[in-house]
């Protein structure tokens, strides 16, 4: 195939044939395909679009890209995969929970994207971690721990390696063609049988409006259904933070909040449950999504799932008694803190989270370009959720920041993406499910 004769085609709107975008993921993940050719499709198809059959052909072609992984276990081997937010900590409680009730979860996350948080970003804020491993340390740790959540070996889904990165750097972020093909690549490449989509719309996600989530919750579950795989989407509230932490460091302490102390009606462990009990559903372990929660509160409360994940920690690298004794001494601390009052007392209404997910960027704790070195101990803590009251006593949220000048200029956004009244609509926190 000559690119740009391909590319032309993509520019006029014509139809792109299944053999052309097997060759084009062959070199992306080759390197024939240069870098610019590579962002001209990627701000072509956010431009333009594709149909659902070029999107199921680009996916497949980019999960075939490389190795696709094979599972013989004696457990179901399943996995979720959150569109993307802010303060959205989920795989790192769910994954080990799920372990902990009897499923193989091997977790192909990813680093910050836009100003959205990155899974392995935040495990890797454990002194030691190393989420790069190879496909045989991959397939030891989940058969022996029953979980991972690495990073995509470069052998994995290569073409999506190479347009993923392109995507952060070209605003084509949004695309919906290009995030179902970048999402579902991975997964099937990793091997799952049954997978959850956790797909957000609200002010902190990529898709704003309801109607975009449902559109794109439906257009995964049709391509991945199309594969192969088991699937179900949940279209989830992204309004304001998943927990009430934005960063790297402070999120990992909600993280060991749900796992040493559940409370079922916090956003974070709220969620965990939620995608547990679909996962489980879906998988054929309970007869209904509200009997697997209810079984995903008791591996929690048992502490079954904190063991899981520690043992997942140290496996990568992490400390061996990560959960033992002070926790926060295994984290990074910021130069400074400092916390954020409204200039008037009242109730959170509204949280801009693009703002609030851009400002940890700007504090050093993501990427603006590729190989930036992040700062884990900044970001947000307690951050007010809607309809909680803020005041003189009450922060809207905790600043970290690595100096004072950084602290002052968050102190200014916050306040302005935090919008207080004197009383706020809830958003519910689960919209609704497309089913297979």
């Amino acid at each position: 195939m000559e690119v740009r004769q391909f590319l032309a085609k993509l520019r006029k709107g014509e139809r792109l044939e299944e053999a052309e975008l097997r060759s084009f993921a062959s070199g992306l993940a080759s390197g024939e395909v240069t870098d610019a050719q590579g962002a001209a499709f990627a701000m072509g198809v956010c431009k333009g679009g594709l149909s659902d059959g070029e999107t199921a052909a680009l996916t497949c072609a980019m999960r075939d890209s490389g190795e696709v992984l094979e599972w013989d276990l004696s457990g179901p081997v399943v996995d979720k995969h959150s569109t993307g937010g802010i303060g959205d900590s989920v795989s790192l409680v769910l994954a080990p929970v799920l372990a902990a009730m009897g499923c193989y979860v091997p977790m192909l996350s990813g680093r910050g994207l836009g100003h959205t948080g990155g899974t392995l970003d935040k495990l890797e804020t454990f002194h030691g971690v190393r989420t790069e491993i190879d496909t045989a340390k991959l397939k030891r740790i989940v058969g022996r721990i029953g979980c991972a959540i690495v990073a995509a070996s470069p052998k994995i889904a290569p073409a999506d390696r190479k347009l993923y990165a392109l995507r952060d750097h070209t605003s084509t972020v949004e695309s919906q063609a290009l995030i179902i093909a970048s999402i579902l690549s991975k997964k099937l490449a990793a091997g799952a049988g049954v997978l959850v989509l956790d797909v957000k719309g609200g002010t902190g996600a990529f898709m704003k409006s309801r109607d975009e989530a449902q559109a794109l919750a439906e257009g995964l579950v049709r391509v991945a259904q199309a594969a192969g795989c088991k699937t179900r989407a949940v279209i989830t509230d992204m309004n304001q933070p998943v927990c009430p932490a934005v960063g790297n460091a402070v999120e990992l302490i909600e993280v060991h909040r749900v796992l040493t102390d559940p409370k079922p009606e916090q956003r974070l462990c709220k969620m965990t449950l939620a995608l547990a009990g679909e996962l489980t559903a879906l998988a054929g372990l309970y007869g209904s999504a509200e009997e697997g929660a209810r079984a995903a509160l008791k591996v929690l409360s048992s502490g079954k799932a904190a063991d899981k994940f520690a043992h997942m920690v140290a496996e990568l690298g992490g400390p061996i008694d990560v959960l033992d004794g002070d926790f926060r001494s295994y984290l990074p601390q910021p130069a400074v803190t400092r916390a954020v009052f409204p200039a008037e007392p009242g109730v959170v209404t509204a949280i801009d989270g693009v703002a609030l997910g851009e400002l940890v960027v700007r504090l050093g704790g993501g990427r603006r370009r590729p190989g930036d070195e992040i700062d884990h101990s900044v970001g947000l803590s307690q951050v007010a959720s809607i309809g909680e009251r803020a005041d003189q006593t009450r922060p809207l949220a905790v600043v970290h920041a690595a100096d004072a000048s950084g602290a002052a200029e968050a102190v200014r956004v916050v306040r302005q993406a935090m919008l207080v009244g004197e009383e706020a609509i809830l958003p519910p926190m689960v919209y609704g499910r497309v089913d297979p």
